[in-house]
């Protein structure tokens, strides 16, 4: 069967991998959001802290991915859903923190004297003016983690996590059987229009939240 005849023939299935692939992504990165942005928060006036944070999380980057599952699996966070989001939660923190606090500290000092003069208070200061300029900083690094762990999603497969994994693993394991190199196919083409869509909706994203004088 033609690749193209094999995308026609298995749309439905590759769908359904594409969904759980994209849904599995979009938890991670809104928990690594979270993690990221507060700890940015937390340190970026603090540099020692800062430093501590981004240590931990790039050492979690030189781990390798099959050992990172396995450790989830270890730890006995189980099969599937659980170990895949752990795992792609701490693959996406680094450039959303980093970007957090490289956004937060890129802050015009005269600005935020400028608005302490107008008697805003330190919170005021970072969700009034602080936040909304380092805006367009963060979506960067929320574009980097997303791009990063699409790829790293694949890997999960191998502890029963969702999406196109299971496709190219499944072509790797049968080479030179029938349909194999389509599987593999099939699933590189997936998460590469998975990428393709992310890197749109984060380009709409920064469009419609960015504020205006910033653009």
């Amino acid at each position: 069967m033609s690749f193209w005849g094999y995308l026609g023939y298995e749309w439905d299935s590759l769908l359904e991998l594409a969904i759980g692939h994209a849904i599995v992504v979009l938890i991670s990165l809104a928990i690594a959001t979270a993690i990221g942005i507060t700890l940015g928060v937390l340190t970026y006036r603090r540099p020692a802290a800062a430093q501590v944070a981004l240590a931990i999380a790039s050492t979690i980057l030189t781990i390798p991915s099959f050992a990172l599952f396995g450790i989830a699996i270890g730890i006995g966070l189980g099969l599937g859903y659980p170990p895949t989001i752990v795992v792609l939660t701490g693959y996406a923190i680094l450039s959303i923190l980093r970007n957090t606090i490289a956004g937060l500290r890129s802050v015009d000092p005269a600005t935020t004297e400028s608005a302490k003069g107008m008697g805003m208070s330190n919170w005021q200061q970072l969700v009034r003016i602080e936040l909304p300029m380092a805006w367009p900083v963060i979506i960067a690094g929320f574009r980097v983690s997303a791009l990063l762990i699409l790829g790293i999603a694949t890997i999960a497969a191998y502890v029963g996590g969702p999406g196109f994994g299971d496709e190219i693993f499944t072509g790797l394991s049968t080479l030179g059987g029938v349909n194999s190199l389509n599987l593999v196919l099939s699933g590189m083409l997936g998460v590469m229009v998975l990428a393709l869509v992310f890197e749109v909706l984060f380009a709409i994203l920064g469009r419609f939240t960015t504020s205006k004088g910033l653009n």
